[in-house]
């Protein structure tokens, strides 16, 4: 669809709902950033240690929350809140921009144009998802936290449900409101997105309309 083309009126407001590893972005991007933040010899060192963990997740045997909690865990555990954060937004100014499909920012634009409300639902962290997003004109992110401990430092552990599957219509519900008060276009490429598409008016499973 050109920018040139608008939707016929109704009279609900529409809601934009992009999943953003592999829908936005051309691949996942914890390992980017696990690299950006860590160095590669580091990553490598806890992708080590951790194979058993991702052999099991590969196969199916291992919940992809449980998956990635235990590589944040490893990764991340004992890191200052605020030194990640940094660093997230670090990563979502100089790595993300050339991890991105054009397609997909050109969907956004058309979305923008249109005046439609624009989200990013993601199973990806909020600390690197948010600043890249709301820079680049999304209205609102709902993505994974991580848990912080009283001193400001995090635990690796997930703070609340990993966003992915239900609790992505969950969390669309809990920012824009239940799902029939507005029509509702869903992009997404992964399992993880099926709930999220199937709540949709317009579902877009790995493919982004022209």
């Amino acid at each position: 669809m050109s920018a040139a083309q608008t939707i016929k009126p109704t009279n609900k407001p529409v809601v934009a709902a992009f999943d953003f590893d592999g829908t936005l972005t051309r691949r996942d991007t914890l390992l980017p950033f696990l690299l950006h933040t860590l160095g590669a010899w580091a990553v490598a060192r806890d992708a080590l240690l951790l194979s058993p963990t991702l052999a099991g997740y590969a196969l199916g045997l291992i919940d992809n929350g449980i998956a990635k909690e235990r590589v944040l865990i490893r990764c991340l555990g004992g890191m200052r809140m605020a030194d990640l954060q940094q660093l997230g937004e670090r990563f979502a100014a100089d790595v993300l921009p050339a991890l991105l499909r054009d397609e997909a920012m050109q969907r956004l634009s058309w979305h923008k144009q249109q005046g439609h409300r624009c989200v990013v639902i993601s199973a990806s962290l909020e600390l690197y998802v948010r600043p890249w997003a709301l820079k680049a004109g999304f209205d609102d992110v709902a993505a994974t936290h991580l848990e912080i401990r009283g001193d400001g430092y995090i635990t690796g552990k997930l703070s609340g449900a990993n966003c992915f599957g239900s609790e992505k219509v969950r969390r669309l519900e809990a920012l824009c409101g239940g799902t029939g008060a507005y029509t509702l276009y869903a992009y997404g490429d992964s399992r993880g997105d099926k709930e999220l598409l199937s709540a949709a008016d317009h579902a877009y499973y790995r493919k982004i309309p022209d």
